[in-house]
């Protein structure tokens, strides 16, 4: 069955190959993020090749934003049947680099964003009867590395969040997607030098972002009365290492 998928963060990496992907399984597909010149590409795109999609300019980090987008999708489909909480930053640090915008940055986008796509979908959904919420926690999520500490520390809220909405829910289904390494944009604002080298490092055991993507339509595509708590995904090259 078609479903009006929600995605934020849908401009690049797990969120663009996941729009691309559902919407060539006939999901019709609301893409959000904060570069509209590619949420434009992409849609163009998706449209070429048969699909059903939309975009609108999304900052997870604003809760009016976010209401905004969500209203945006129900006013074209009718209905949210998804929700992809999916934006996310990784400027990771030393501790005493003292990095402390980029640790707001991490929490504004990585918990908040989440917690605002939660508000902007929740009372639709309620209404509605049903629908599903995913949110892309990390690897990071269930081991610490140094360096990593913030960063890990917003994944474990998202996963604490994300658990405590599930036993809240009886009709709407709650999702922690976890992948490990991933090819993607997250880390190209990492400012310190060494930690930039030792992030490109681990790059060598990504996981392809369509297998995540995949992953999500796995998700989606279940029955009604199945709840896929969480998946945790890595490449098979990732073993000997946390994320």
């Amino acid at each position: 069955m078609s479903k009006i998928v929600l995605i934020a963060g849908a401009s690049s990496g797990i969120g663009e190959a996941t729009a691309r992907t559902l919407a060539k399984h006939g999901h019709r597909v609301v893409l959000g993020a904060r570069r509209t010149d590619r949420l434009e590409k992409i849609v163009a795109e998706i449209r070429a090749d048969g699909g059903t999609a939309e975009y609108s300019r999304l900052d997870v980090a604003d809760l009016a934003s976010t209401r905004a987008f969500a209203a945006f999708a129900r006013d074209r489909f009718g209905r949210i049947d998804v929700m992809f909480n999916n934006a996310g930053v990784m400027p990771v640090s030393p501790m005493n680099a003292l990095k402390t915008d980029e640790w707001d940055r991490i929490v504004d986008i990585n918990i908040k964003g989440v917690l605002n796509g939660i508000a902007a979908v929740l009372p639709v959904m309620e209404a509605q009867g049903g629908g599903h919420i995913i949110s892309t926690a990390s690897t990071g999520a269930h081991a610490v590395g140094g360096q990593f500490g913030v960063y890990c520390a917003s994944k474990y809220a998202v996963r604490a969040i994300m658990e405590g909405l599930r036993q809240e829910m009886t009709h709407i289904r709650v999702t922690t997607l976890s992948p490990g390494v991933t090819e993607s944009e997250l880390g190209h604002d990492i400012s310190v030098d060494d930690t930039a080298t030792a992030v490109r490092q681990l790059r060598s055991i990504a996981l392809d972002v369509n297998a995540v993507a995949n992953a999500v339509h796995y998700i989606i595509s279940q029955p009604v009365d199945v709840d896929v708590g969480e998946i945790i995904i890595r490449s098979v090259r990732s073993a000997g290492h946390a994320f």
